[in-house]
């Protein structure tokens, strides 16, 4: 094992965990009226759902302990050169990257960009990852990343059935397409009522009737061949063509958009980001024009700001299942934001003129294995390829997979043939040790020498013509002092957790501690590829097994699936468990899901998705579920009642009182509870959902166990299920039929066996560090900052929902709307001014328009919490002067905020409040002020004006030449 650098050992985690002091604490607990925690939380949970016994997760651990740890269960994983392919490759993350990025909290801490003035550093990064897809794929309109390749192809088809003009119900997938994405095309479609259809694009797609097709381009085996006819033959049908393209390879061969497809999908990995056992990455999808009102994920657009300059927004609410609920196709919520920075950093890193160098080196090295072996008697079986060569072998196998293994050398295992994938960090060694591992002594140089034109198994049809990231950033920052500038230029526009509280109800933005992120860029953990032997990942597993143990010890479930790579993916995997569970009793026509009308957005959409008829339930004049309308419609539907989703404590941060009762009512007539985890971190160590009447649960490893947002993904939804569910958790092919000894029948729902693996660590290592009593310690301590806000701000801002006990959960929705009917101030208004005073905004307008919702997290100290209260309090006296009319709210610091840079040197004056109240609102501010980069975002005019990509180099040049002419 490489040294370790070990951190001084703590006596107390958790007190580092956990914001307020037990000084503060007391304080605290005699704002909110409670003379004990324990008194508080009974005050809060229902008395009938809490869990009274200690968990059972082992002593914690100091940070130097649990490095050990870490750095003993590393120690079990072996780092072997992995040539498997399949959508993976071995990268090179630049270490000016690495240190500035990923190990960033300024980037790794920000959360998803919904208020675009706080958040230009990572749209503008973002901007230019779509920029790149668009350039590479040749295509017009770009989102800013998916999860994974296979979840990004089934997006693709689900796009493609809802805008091809045909209404057949079939989708074509090219046969050499890679498996996983095959197994994830299935699952998706399968409930559906979608037919998939795997076959030869060239002899089998003209005579198939299907809405879309899939391509691999280059394919699955290496091939890589013309698609031109297959597209053609899509299109005859009225169908729509996507192609799966590697973005490397594009450097070199047709992009996509030129040889007629409709759309593109594939994965960023190749670009800087380690393959960390199957994720996190960023996969892409970019479209035709036509599409772009289609296209599922989050788009970054310019628009401009209140002084008419260009700013950066996530354009088209892009988040459809919000606004179309059960009749969403999509119930993507989230991206792989942090990743998708890296790649475009990447590719500003290199440039086009390095990417396409590294792909005529990665070629050209394919070629010489080639010609070695061939000369060896193992002539690769296509003669085509860019950097993958598939080689029968017949008998031999065995015998070159164990000579590979002595050379430390994974590669793709078929029936009677073996797969090589060369990468950017293939040497000539690597090559020659392949050389042996085939039965041959071949030097590299020698053969080098015989092949005389590497573009030759390129053909001449498909060598790429047209320019790509002709754009500045591509080409501004080639040393490392420029680039590490422009890093710290775009972290400085954002406002994250380093900065600042962020107090987003629902999102638990909690501290992600430095001693749980360094073992994520591990070699023993960054750099394997997800289908290495088992035996290589033996660290991996043991995680994993202990990992699945807590979680199931914390919740009351009996098994756990870490295979979603997002909470909506979670959900998803839960419902088609319960959905494999019906089916397998006979009941298929169970498809009828209770959904509240409060619940986020999401969970109609993967209802939709999964295949279920979504009927609303009411909620109460308290906010909570309207039990006798749950009654109702669940005996209304009882022959062909599925489930209920329900969100626990509810989406107005209540503890329901009646939530054994709710589940009762549905297992009664039939039916399996969907909990959603959402808002777990109000129940650990309090309560466990599979003790009160759930069935299943998806688990946001992102908000409760601390994995970082990363500026909206990445991002991890394990599910819990109880043990009759167990056969139904997902399964991949990777993994076989069985899976830790259980069968699993709920399909496949990421690209990877575990998702995305890698961040993992962080919740395990959290885990560890806290132990059963800190862990509860935190749910408790996070009830009381919630409650404590909603006390000092309930003189100021009313709020909505409490429980019987006026107690409310780990968060609390304050309700500004009278104040819009008496002096026009919005709920926007109060979030731009938040800036001014340096914080994110709250969840605005969710789960009730007009309103505020804030979730404080046990992270934040009580000097925090107070700087916020005050915030809001000194924003509710500049609504007070417009009520007394001082001035109206046109002409207010509320609705000219944010204030900027723009507003202090500004030649002229002429608001009726003063510069300074306008500019610093705050007493303590001006030393140490976050300053908002650009003024409020108009929001109409980048819809309107919809741009999601840089223009073309020549556009600079007419906006420098008019610039010229005006001067």
């Amino acid at each position: 094992m490489p040294h370790r650098r070990q951190i001084d050992a703590a006596p107390d985690f958790v007190r580092r965990h956990i914001g307020p002091s037990p000084q503060d604490t007391a304080e605290m607990l005699r704002v909110v009226g409670a003379g004990s925690l324990e008194q508080l939380m009974a005050e809060t949970l229902p008395y009938a759902i809490r869990h009274r016994e200690p968990l059972q997760l082992g002593k914690p651990l100091t940070e130097s302990e649990a490095l050990a740890h870490m750095a003993e269960l590393a120690s079990h994983n072996s780092v072997f050169t992995s040539l498997i392919g399949q959508g993976y490759s071995g990268t090179i993350l630049p270490p000016v990257i690495q240190r500035n990025i990923l190990e960033n909290p300024a980037w790794y801490t920000a959360y998803t960009p919904y208020q675009p003035e706080i958040s230009q550093g990572r749209l503008e990064a973002l901007f230019n990852f779509q920029t790149m897809i668009c350039d590479l794929t040749g295509l017009d309109v770009a989102n800013a990343s998916l999860l994974d390749e296979g979840t990004a192809a089934a997006e693709a088809m689900a796009l493609a059935e809802r805008a091809a003009p045909k209404a057949a119900k079939a989708f074509f997938v090219d046969r050499d397409t890679h498996p996983q994405t095959i197994a994830v095309l299935r699952t998706r479609a399968e409930p559906l009522g979608w037919q998939i259809i795997v076959g030869d694009p060239d002899t089998e797609l003209a005579g198939a009737d299907v809405f879309g097709a899939l391509l691999q381009y280059p394919g699955s085996s290496g091939r890589l061949a013309d698609p031109r006819g297959a597209i053609a033959a899509v299109h005859d049908k009225g169908g729509l063509a996507v192609m799966a393209a590697d973005l490397l390879a594009l450097t070199l061969i047709t992009p996509p958009g030129e040889l007629g497809a409709d759309i593109a999908i594939g994965s960023a990995q190749r670009f800087g980001v380690p393959m960390g056992y199957g994720g996190p990455h960023a996969a892409f999808m970019s479209v035709r024009d036509s599409l772009k009102r289609s296209l599922p994920g989050r788009i970054v657009g310019l628009s401009i700001d209140s002084h008419g300059q260009p700013a950066y927004r996530l354009a088209l609410q892009t988040r459809e299942q919000h606004i179309r609920r059960e009749k969403a196709t999509s119930n993507i919520c989230t991206a792989q934001v942090l990743l998708a920075v890296i790649a475009a950093m990447y590719a500003v890193y290199h440039g086009p003129d390095g990417l396409k160098a590294m792909a005529r080196r990665v070629h050209r090295r394919t070629t010489v294995l080639a010609a070695g072996l061939k000369k060896l008697g193992f002539a690769p079986a296509h003669e085509t390829y860019f950097d993958t060569l598939t080689v029968t072998v017949g008998d031999q196998r065995d015998a070159i997979i164990a000579r590979a293994e002595a050379e430390k050398i994974n590669l793709r295992i078929g029936a009677g043939s073996l797969g090589i994938s060369l990468d950017e960090t293939t040497t000539p060694a690597t090559v020659e040790g392949l050389w042996r591992a085939f039965g041959g002594t071949l030097n590299y140089a020698d053969v080098e020498h015989e092949v005389t034109d590497a573009l030759v198994t390129i053909p001449e049809a498909l060598h790429r013509s047209s320019d790509y990231l002709t754009q500045p950033a591509f080409h501004d920052y080639r040393s490392e002092t420029e680039l590490l500038r422009y890093m710290r230029k775009l972290s400085d526009r954002d406002l994250a957790l380093d900065r600042a509280m962020i107090p987003l109800g629902s999102c638990t933005m909690k501290l992600n501690a430095t001693a749980e992120m360094m073992p994520l860029t591990w070699p023993e953990f960054g750099s394997l590829h997800p289908f290495v032997p088992k035996a290589q990942a033996a660290g991996y597993y043991a995680m994993f097994a202990k990992l699945e143990a807590w979680l199931a010890e914390i919740t009351g479930y009996d098994a756990v699936s870490l295979q979603p790579n997002s909470g909506a993916q979670g959900e998803y995997a839960g419902l088609l468990a319960i959905r494999g569970y019906h089916r397998a009793r006979g009941e298929p026509h169970r498809k009828v899901c209770l959904i509240p009308s409060s619940a986020h957005g999401t969970n109609p959409a993967s209802a939709a998705m999964a295949g279920m008829d979504v009927v609303v339930t009411a909620c109460n004049a308290h906010g909570d579920v309207d039990v006798d309308d749950l009654r109702a419609k669940a005996e209304q539907h009882s022959a062909n009642l599925a489930a209920v989703m329900i969100t626990y404590p509810s989406t107005h941060g209540v503890f329901e009182e009646h939530i054994r009762e709710i589940c009762d009512i549905v297992h009664a007539h039939g039916g399996q509870v969907y909990l959603d985890g959402a808002n777990l971190n109000a129940q650990v160590g309090l309560a466990r959902p599979g003790d009160y009447g759930a069935d299943v649960s998806h688990l946001n490893l992102h908000k409760t166990f601390c994995i970082p947002h990363g500026g909206g993904g990445p991002g991890m939804g394990p599910i819990g299920v109880k043990a009759h569910l167990a056969p139904f958790l997902p399964g991949h092919p990777a993994e076989g039929e069985a899976l830790n000894g259980t069968l699993h029948g709920g399909g496949t729902v990421a690209a990877a066996p575990y998702g995305s693996a890698s961040i993992l660590t962080i919740s395990y290592i959290y885990i560890l560090l806290m132990g059963a009593s800190g862990l509860k310690r935190a749910t408790e301590m996070a009830i009381l900052n919630a409650n404590y806000i909603a006390a000092r701000l309930q003189p100021h801002f009313p709020v909505l929902y409490r429980n019987q006990r006026s107690r409310v959960a780990h968060e609390c929705i304050v309700d500004p709307r009278p104040l819009k009917t008496t002096t026009g101030v919005t709920v926007d208004d109060i979030a731009k001014r938040l800036i001014d005073y340096g914080f994110h905004a709250p969840t605005m307008s969710f789960p009730v328009p007009g309103t505020l919702m804030i979730e404080p997290t046990e992270s934040e100290s009580k000097a925090e919490i107070d700087r916020f209260c005050e915030a809001m309090i000194a924003i509710r006296r500049e609504i007070a002067q417009v009520e007394e009319g001082r001035f109206k709210i046109e002409a207010s610091p509320l609705r000219f905020a944010p204030h900027t840079v723009h507003d202090v040197t500004s030649a002229e004056w002429t608001r009726p409040y003063p510069r300074t109240e306008g500019c610093f609102p705050a007493p303590n501010s001006r030393t140490d002020k976050y300053w908002c980069p650009v003024g409020r975002v108009d929001n109409v005019y980048g819809d309107r004006n919809l741009v999601c990509s840089c223009p073309p180099v020549e556009d600079y040049a007419l906006a420098a030449d008019y610039a010229s002419a005006a001067e």
